[in-house]
């Protein structure tokens, strides 16, 4: 089944180079010159990811994505300039899956592309198949087959990235898992991203939980190699 990309830019030769490079990998590409159109085409025909510009006219990229994380889990690749590290990270907290700096591999951007689509499926796949079962810690409960995450019985929004992170923390409590193993279970060995991403991930994964419990702290941090999740009686 061919995948929908929503590529959103007011550059029109990155519109134009961009959307040849998906074409060419059998995506099927719909193209917006800011987050107005955007918001209106990917709520009236919702892709299966979005990459996304930082700054654009009208509705920019930030505003767009967190009118989409309201409604939706859709992942979102943002492109970000050199200079656009303050933004970048706010995307992430908002819920961006990944950023990619300008200017960008086009190989690398595919890479990324595919490597969500695959973690999305991998999530969103009902049909039993699936060889990672359900996980239960204390209040924390994760169903992979159905991308399901539950606090105190409270239900949470999680993007894959975030469902993948807390999955593999907590398959292993007391476990420390260093930053360059928590790329390789969000990303793949395939994708290099810097410790800065997963640290911002770490960080709203923590704030969705305190949204429903201030008393969360299960995610430790151990300062200088990377996070655990705390081993408590089951």
């Amino acid at each position: 089944m061919t995948n929908t990309i929503a590529l959103v830019d007011d550059d029109r030769n990155i519109l134009t180079s961009v959307s040849m490079a998906l074409e060419a990998e059998d995506f099927l590409v719909k193209t917006y010159k800011d987050g107005e159109d955007a918001l209106l085409g990917i709520c009236q025909t919702p892709p299966d990811l979005a990459v996304v510009d930082i700054k654009m006219p009208r509705l920019d990229g930030i505003e767009l994505l967190e009118k989409i994380r309201k409604k939706s889990t859709l992942p979102v690749i943002f492109l970000t300039s050199k200079d656009d590290e303050v933004d970048e990270l706010l995307g992430l907290r908002l819920g961006a899956d990944d950023y990619i700096t300008k200017p960008f591999s086009q190989r690398l951007l595919l890479e990324r592309i595919k490597a969500l689509l695959r973690r999305q499926k991998l999530n969103s796949d009902s049909t039993g198949n699936d060889c990672r079962t359900g996980i239960t810690r204390g209040h924390l409960l994760l169903d992979p087959a159905r991308h399901l995450c539950k606090w105190k019985r409270a239900e949470l929004n999680l993007t894959v990235t975030e469902f993948l992170l807390i999955e593999s923390l907590a398959k292993r409590p007391g476990l420390v898992k260093t930053r360059d193993q928590l790329i390789d279970a969000a990303y793949g060995e395939t994708i290099y991203v810097d410790d800065r991403t997963i640290d911002s991930h770490i960080k709203r994964l923590r704030r969705k939980f305190k949204s429903f419990d201030e008393d969360f702290d299960e995610i430790e941090t151990i300062y200088g190699i990377g996070y655990r999740y705390k081993n408590i009686k089951e």
